[in-house]
Parts: structure tokens; C-alpha cells; sequence
């Protein structure tokens, strides 16, 4: 249950990270990492207290009281269309996810800049010029700007796992050795 609790709170706050990008989008003045910043900030501010924060999650308290709560910590300090998606977020009762939404819309902003991330573990630490040789094959593969997180697993043996979005290329000699045995074993 918990788990398609937070698949809807991720689909919601897509949902709000999407309309935020599309609107941005309409003014090509309108700094998206400025946007970001502003969001990262709200989400910071909101977490770092736990007082703010049981106002803001508080279904109890009127979405009134904290739009002046809001309105006092923020609208001098964000751009104003960032204010008034807070306000929209306020009203909607939705201000209780703007971290997931500042997640989503940084994926949007990366989408935006034809970004994508990709995870790569590899069985030992690769060096820094055979790492640049991967990222450039990845990135002429993908035809896109590519981020790497890199990761070290001895239990993978040899070769490389790939995981690009929600795609997993598992070119591990663990992965392999796997896949030997339940060919074997089904004879």
C-alpha cells in the first residue's frame, strides 16, 4: 500500500513539475535553473523545520493560514512565477510534496536540456580516461548529454551494468555466469 501511496505522490508531483516546465517554456527570459534553485530552496526551508513543516503538512490548518505562512517566508525572496505555483500548489492542497516536485521538475529541466542520467557499476574502479571513453560511446549512442553516476561492485565479477531511465543492460560476467546455470540446469 505504501508503495502505490508514493508511486501517486511521483505521478502527481510529475504532473506539477510538467505544467511548471511547460509554463516556463512561454518566456524564454525565464531562467528553468533559476526555477529550480527557487524550488530547492522552498523544499530546504520547509524541511529544515519541523515546526514549518507540521504546518505545512497539517490538514488541519486552513489553506489561508498557510498562504500567510508562505506568502511571509517566500514572495520576496522567488521569482514570481515560482511564487505563484506555490500559491496554485496552496490551493490545490498539494504544497505537501514540493520536494518530489523539485525532484521532477530537475528531471524535467535535464529532459529540457537533453540530458540523461545514467548509472554504471562496474566490478573495479575504471580509470578516469577509460571512464571519458564510455561516456563518449554512451553519448553517441544516445545521441544525448549524458551524467554518470559511477559505482564499484566486486560481486558482478567483471564487465559492466548499465542502467539508463528504467532500462537495465546487465553485461556483468555475474549476470552471465546466471544465465549459464539455468540453461544448464534446465538441460
Amino acid at each position: 500500500m505504501a508503495s502505490s501511496v508514493k508511486q501517486n505522490c511521483e505521478l502527481v508531483a510529475k504532473r506539477w513539475a510538467k505544467a511548471l516546465m511547460e509554463l516556463a517554456c512561454e518566456d524564454e527570459n525565464i531562467s528553468k535553473e533559476d526555477i529550480l534553485d527557487d524550488l530547492q530552496e522552498i523544499s530546504d526551508t520547509i524541511n529544515s523545520s519541523e515546526e514549518l513543516s507540521n504546518v505545512i503538512n497539517n490538514p488541519s490548518i486552513s489553506t489561508e493560514e498557510k498562504q500567510i505562512v508562505l506568502c511571509k517566508l517566500f514572495q520576496n525572496s522567488i521569482m514570481p512565477i515560482v511564487y505563484n505555483f506555490l500559491f496554485a500548489l496552496n490551493l490545490r492542497k498539494r504544497i505537501n510534496i514540493i520536494t518530489e516536485i523539485a525532484v521532477e521538475f530537475k528531471k524535467e529541466l535535464e529532459a529540457f536540456k537533453n540530458i540523461v542520467r545514467v548509472d554504471v557499476t562496474s566490478a573495479i574502479d575504471i580509470t578516469d580516461e577509460k571512464r571519458d571513453e564510455i561516456k563518449a560511446k554512451i553519448s553517441e549512442k544516445l545521441q544525448k548529454n549524458i551524467i554518470i553516476d559511477w559505482e564499484v561492485d566486486s560481486d558482478i565479477i567483471a564487465g559492466l551494468i548499465f542502467k539508463i531511465d528504467e532500462a537495465i543492460i546487465d553485461n556483468s560476467v555475474r549476470h552471465k555466469l546466471e544465465d549459464l546455470s539455468k540453461e544448464i540446469i534446465k538441460g
